[in-house]
């Protein structure tokens, strides 16, 4: 296969498995979510397990969402900068080397940056290898992208993902005019790349029948419902499509049109036509057609690569759905590119089920979100969003957009009605007094229905406008989220000094997830904010494929360095009776009891000290 090379490749081929882990630290002021009592499950005080929205790099984010959302996000959506050099995105990853950090003092990204292409590779790479990651077995990935890119990011993601997971790329119609300021060509589509984690065992969903496509079928009292006749002769070559038919009206058809042939042998066509699936005309004597009956056809259809403006909405709509939301003063006013909500409706109802979890990295102005919460609105489902926004925008306009749609908010607008539309000529301009009493006379006659009458001149064209200021409510789609940034990042060989000591949910889901290769298991509420079970003062953190896992920890010091803090055999004993099964493994401080001792008992059980045993990854 083809490999993609670019400008500091070698150093970030790796980088995601350097990334400090890094626990999510919850914002209940700025979430919406019922709060659970301190120390009930996981998140101390707040919903991790639900929407969230992660003001963060998104490399460091996605290395925190692993220890719990590995192999389980089912639909993953972004919108990276697209590296048109108008963005003003900037590189700054903490890549050890001298090359790399040279370019973190030629900020941010522009078009004259001869590099550009190589730091958007280098920038992607590693923020892809995690997404793939934290992707489940049945679950996709769509990026949207322009020419810019799109070369580099197939490239780069049939390394990642295997090109033979490469689904489909789609052509979105963003525009619904031409831009007459373009220099060669009006770029009208963006694209939107597809990939599976496993294309060979996932489809994308149908979609809804349209009113369009049902209409073509009429009904005629036939009990198996409305039909739609279909073409009898097919280009394909067929041995036994070459008879005659004589038409119950007398005519008689030598054979199938020149170039092709009957689709069907002629028994099984003087069958279908017993059974009634044959139509010969108001007079009999058409060419057969064959009864395709909309009961029998699939319920939905398959979708196709390319997408309408008017299907999924254009740039506009986006732009004039986050003003009405945010009450933007005009489209000067949207600093980011947002994306029509119904594109994303497009992408939800083609990759998720009601239960989906959904991961957004780039999220901008939340539009995934909004999609997600109008989808659950919908069908009543309970799909999860995961978005991830570093900009200082994050909790302002990302989160803002949340809240708002989640509660409803009051939208103030305004409305305009052409009053006078004309293009100017020089005639006019010689009658120009002429014209500004045609104007006086509207603005007299209409003014007292609009707040204000505007006159604009526009490429040679008179505008004159009424408009009128309006205010009015949209309900909201209900939903919660946890606003989240994140902590310091777990570093363990500090743990023994006492400098580091995070939390045992912290701790407990990086342990889990680094030595199983597998996300934490949903956890159930217990005293003290230690998991779920507890067992002879060992907190249980979940079944992996091949283990129970147990942690004996306590962010104390003292406690660390404690007789209590050890396995024992009587705690080995215990954790066997309580889990049979599977083989035990138990990370602790300290051990009392010899594996030799565990084996004669036939004790299940393994000992991982801390913190040096993280390096061990099951491999099934």
């Amino acid at each position: 296969m083809p490999e993609l090379n670019f400008k500091g490749k070698e150093f970030v081929y790796n980088h995601h498995l350097a990334v400090p882990h890094r626990p999510l630290a919850p914002h209940p002021e700025k979430s919406i979510t019922p709060p659970l009592p301190l120390g009930e499950g996981r998140g101390e005080g707040a919903r991790l397990d639900g929407n969230l929205i992660i003001h963060s790099d998104n490399l460091h984010a996605l290395k925190s969402l692993l220890p719990m959302y590995a192999n389980k996000v089912d639909c993953v959506f972004i919108d990276p900068p697209y590296n048109t050099g108008n963005e003003g995105w900037c590189y700054n990853d903490n890549v050890n080397s001298p090359m790399m950090q040279e370019w973190l003092k030629s900020n941010p990204v522009g078009i004259e940056d001869g590099l550009r292409h190589d730091k958007w590779c280098a920038m992607m790479w590693p923020r892809l290898r995690l997404l793939h990651e934290l992707l489940g077995e049945a679950g996709s990935l769509w990026v949207t992208l322009d020419d810019n890119e799109i070369h580099h990011a197939r490239a780069m993601l049939d390394a990642i993902f295997g090109e033979q997971n490469f689904v489909a790329t789609c052509i979105w119609r963003k525009n619904y005019a031409p831009k007459s300021t373009a220099r060669h060509f009006s770029e009208d589509h963006d694209y939107i790349l597809v990939y599976a984690k496993d294309a060979a065992n996932w489809t994308p969903n149908l979609l809804a029948r349209t009113a369009e496509q049902n209409a073509v079928y009429r009904d005629t009292g036939d009990p198996r419902g409305a039909w739609r006749p279909n073409n009898l002769a097919a280009r394909n070559y067929y041995s036994k499509g070459t008879y005659s038919i004589t038409c119950p009206g007398g005519r008689v058809i030598e054979g199938p049109p020149s170039g092709s042939y009957w689709r069907v042998k002629e028994e099984k066509f003087w069958e279908m036509d017993r059974d009634g699936r044959i139509w010969w005309g108001e007079d009999g004597n058409n060419i057969p057609a064959p009864k395709i009956f909309l009961s029998e056809v699939k319920d939905g259809r398959v979708p196709q690569t390319f997408w309408d403006w008017t299907e999924v909405g254009h740039t506009q709509d986006a732009k004039k759905e986050l003003i009405s939301i945010l009450n933007f003063g005009s489209s000067e006013d949207v600093f980011v590119t947002p994306k029509p909500v119904r594109l994303l409706e497009r992408v939800l109802e083609l990759a998720t089920t009601e239960h989906s979890i959904v991961l957004d990295s780039f999220a901008g102005s939340a539009t995934t979100a909004h999609a997600v919460l109008a989808a659950n609105k919908k069908d009543g489902g309970d799909r999860k969003f995961i978005l991830v926004e570093c900009e200082d925008y994050a909790d302002t306009l990302t989160a803002e957009r949340v809240r708002r749609v989640i509660n409803g908010y009051d939208f103030t607008g305004t409305q305009r009605e052409d009053l006078l539309k004309k293009s100017l000529t020089f005639t006019d301009l010689k009658k120009a007094d002429k014209l500004l009493d045609q104007i006086a006379s509207i603005e007299n006659l209409d003014g007292h229905r609009f707040d204000k009458i505007e006159k604009t001149v526009k490429n040679g064209e008179l505008l004159v406008e009424g408009v009128k200021s309006f205010t009015d409510r949209t309900e909201g789609l209900g939903g919660s989220f946890t606003y989240c940034t994140l902590g310091d990042a777990v570093e363990l060989d500090r743990m023994l000094s006492g400098e580091s000591l995070p939390s045992f949910d912290q701790l407990g889901a990086l342990l889990f997830h680094m030595a199983t290769n597998e996300a934490l298991p949903s956890p159930q509420p217990s005293p003290g904010g230690r998991g779920g079970l507890e067992v002879a003062g060992c907190g249980y953190l979940g079944e992996s494929a091949c283990f129970h896992v147990w942690l004996i920890y306590r962010p104390e010091l003292d406690f660390l360095k404690s007789r209590d803090a050890a396995l024992t055999l009587s705690r080995a004993r215990a954790l066997a009776e309580a889990k049979p099964g599977k083989r035990h493994l138990v990370f602790a401080p300290a051990k009392f009891v010899s594996q030799k001792l565990l084996d004669e008992e036939k004790l299940p059980v393994e000992f991982a000290p801390l913190p040096w045993a993280l390096y061990r990854v099951e491999r099934q």
